[in-house]
């Protein structure tokens, strides 16, 4: 019995128990897989719905900055404009009757009338030559020998001598009212470089030639050698041209509007010109955004205030004006739009700059040299910001 009792605990079929164990074990975790599987679902739907919420949440968030985005995108652009506002150096144009000219008995003297126009500009930093027309100019002819006379001759004459020398050949052809510029004096203004001289801008034209191993157009800016600069432009196209403090001509180089050189590194660069019609179209033509925000003119039947009491506000544009023969008087009276109008009318301030005068007339080029002088104090206390 007790080999028996061995026997049977050796049987194979007795050790159906751990099977069945493990068996049971199985059903166990089946079972208990199944009633994981349950929680399961019920956690997906509850994760599905918290996906939902967040996703919804993440949709409110996104459209939420994005709305800030765009307010903040408009307030950095209002920003900028206000930053750009304030740091637009402010501008200073004389507006001159072009029938200044026909009071000239010659060519040549009529020739240095302009030049002395152009020498006072540029010493005082005008920014802007307006010359205007009226009747009286344009049907007026005393120069003889010249093919024009009035305002058109005293702009091309400006324009010519405000050009670098290296320019005008390429710029200027060949007229009958420039035969005498040959003998006025240089402006000798920062951008008429010589070539021996570096500075981070200069003025150039650009020429038929191209490039040889780049894409863009030469440009002839007064050195041994025409530079490249990185845009395709017709020829004789007059451009300022970047050119830093790399003094390597081969590099290629960028065209910069003509204001850069003011505004960024604070060199004056010269002035602009144009013509205008009539006295009203000198304002109503103006290239600046807003216009000219204060307009002075000047008369010897102008107010008589003194140079340091002179409160000029603070300004973006300011224009003075110069009349002709006959004064601003005349012009205004001839301008249909300022018909009934008195001529302090046409500005924010009318002055005479030079009271006491002991000769009963004032040349215009004489009156400029003084009303920029007289004005020389106030527009630095304007431009200051400061009202003395």
């Amino acid at each position: 019995m007790g080999k028996k009792s061995k026997r049977s605990h050796d049987d194979p079929e007795l050790e159906l128990e751990p099977e069945l164990t493990e068996r049971i074990d199985g059903d166990f975790t089946k079972k208990k897989k199944k009633k994981r599987s349950h929680d399961d679902s019920e956690q997906k739907v509850s994760l599905d719905g918290d996906a939902k919420k967040e996703k919804k949440k993440k949709k409110k968030k996104s459209k939420e900055e994005e709305e800030q985005t765009i307010i903040q995108e408009e307030e950095e652009k209002k920003q900028n404009v206000e930053e750009k506002k304030h740091e637009e150096r402010p501008t200073v144009t004389i507006a001159i009757a072009g029938s200044i000219i026909n009071n000239t008995q010659s060519l040549e003297l009529a020739t240095r009338l302009a030049g002395q126009i152009a020498r006072a500009s540029t010493i005082f930093r005008i920014d802007e030559i307006v010359v205007f027309d009226n009747k009286s100019s344009s049907s007026e002819i005393n120069l003889s020998d010249s093919n024009e006379s009035g305002a058109p001759f005293l702009v091309r004459i400006l324009k010519y001598l405000e050009t670098p020398q290296y320019l005008r050949k390429t710029l200027f052809p060949k007229h009958n009212d420039l035969r005498f510029v040959g003998m006025l004096p240089p402006l000798d203004a920062p951008h008429h470089l010589r070539k021996h001289e570096w500075e981070q801008f200069r003025e150039g034209v650009t020429l038929r030639e191209k490039p040889i191993n780049s894409e863009g157009t030469l440009v002839d800016v007064g050195l041994d050698k025409s530079v490249v600069v990185d845009q395709v432009l017709s020829p004789g196209v007059r451009v300022t041209v970047a050119m830093g403090t790399n003094r390597d001509l081969d590099l290629v180089r960028q065209i910069v509007p003509s204001s850069k050189p003011r505004e960024e590194a604070g060199m004056y660069w010269g002035y602009k010109v144009r013509y205008a019609s009539h006295l009203s179209s000198v304002f109503k033509e103006c290239p600046f955004e807003g216009g000219y925000d204060y307009l002075i003119g000047t008369s010897e039947h102008g107010l008589k205030i003194s140079s340091s009491e002179l409160k000029i506000p603070t300004f973006r544009h300011l224009l003075i004006a110069f009349g002709g023969l006959a004064g601003l008087e005349e012009s205004v009276e001839e301008d249909n739009q300022y018909k009934g109008k008195n001529v302090r009318e046409a500005f924010n301030i009318y002055l005479n700059t030079c009271p006491h005068q002991g000769s009963r007339t004032i040349r215009t080029e004489e009156a400029m040299f003084i009303s920029l002088q007289y004005f020389q104090e106030p527009i630095s206390r304007a431009m200051r910001g400061v009202e003395a």
